[in-house]
């Protein structure tokens, strides 16, 4: 079974929430998608890491050949190619991988290289599997990265969590595609309410279950959960806003493994969620 894990906006508890589902399972492996800043592996500390580079082909162009045509350059989308002073420059930054620039070329003037833009990294926390991928700074795009990183699990038996980026993006999309169910975390907040809005819109249009998890809740006012009430959206669980679970988080310590009320709830929560995908399989069957 495939949990995604997302949220509007950073800060929310998306990777706490992701770490500590993952720790509370008798054996599971964690994806860490938030390519640009993933931290899920500051709390694992996975060991026997194994590093993988991420590679993508960008265009290279043979000056003697080209002709000036342009073709390319007007089929590129992402203006990632520029004829200027009669030569045809290539902006590696920029280059989405596409290869469709090769594609016109009537004259075969452009071949492709290799180019590295991140890595996957792949280790043991006592019961959890933990990937995570990495982009490099500077690069547009991490979807290669991300693909890589859930095509990298050993073993499809049991639990994967996948720490997906926050927002709504590309990169979201893609890690949440082959899910069987999806947890939005949200705050108490009309921001985090804004937010949670985006993901919830984003999920009605993939057609997937969800539920939400509340976290850093207090007896004030919760926008995210009026509008969860509003929408008629599952709470699946309310996380307290409380000082020993900040300490332990800001010492990087995952809270189901250290405190035992903290392993009930994750392990509660897990069971709802088994149980609501159990649901959802027997109403779509």
């Amino acid at each position: 079974m495939k949990i995604a894990v997302l949220s509007g906006k950073g800060g929310t508890g998306k990777t706490f929430v992701s770490i500590n589902l993952a720790a509370a399972a008798d054996q599971s492996t964690y994806i860490d998608c938030d390519i640009e800043e993933p931290n899920g592996h500051l709390f694992l500390k996975p060991e026997k890491l194994k590093i993988d580079p991420v590679k993508v082909q960008i265009p290279t162009v043979n000056k003697e050949i080209c002709t000036g045509c342009r073709k390319c350059v007007e089929f590129c989308k992402f203006n990632a190619l520029a004829y200027i002073n009669k030569n045809l420059m290539v902006f590696d930054d920029i280059c989405h991988s596409c290869g469709g620039c090769k594609l016109v070329c009537p004259e075969n003037a452009l071949s492709e290289k290799e180019k590295v833009i991140g890595e996957v990294q792949k280790g043991i926390s006592e019961s959890v599997n933990v990937i995570t991928g990495i982009l490099n700074t500077g690069e547009s795009s991490g979807t290669p990265i991300i693909k890589k990183a859930l095509n990298s699990i050993e073993n499809n038996r049991g639990l994967t969590v996948i720490d997906s980026p926050p927002g709504s993006a590309c990169t979201v999309m893609d890690s949440i595609k082959d899910a069987d169910y999806c947890i939005l975390v949200a705050e108490p907040t009309l921001f985090g309410a804004h937010n949670l809005n985006m993901v919830y819109e984003l999920l009605e249009l993939f057609n997937k279950p969800y539920g939400v998890v509340l976290n850093k809740c207090h007896k004030e006012k919760n926008p995210a959960e009026k509008f969860c009430k509003e929408k008629g959206i599952k709470i699946l669980e309310k996380i307290p806003f409380d000082n020993e679970l900040g300490e332990l988080n800001s010492n990087a310590k995952i809270a189901s493994r250290e405190n035992k009320r903290y392993k009930e709830l994750f392990s509660s929560l897990l069971e709802k969620v088994i149980e609501e995908v159990k649901n959802e399989t027997v109403i779509n069957s």
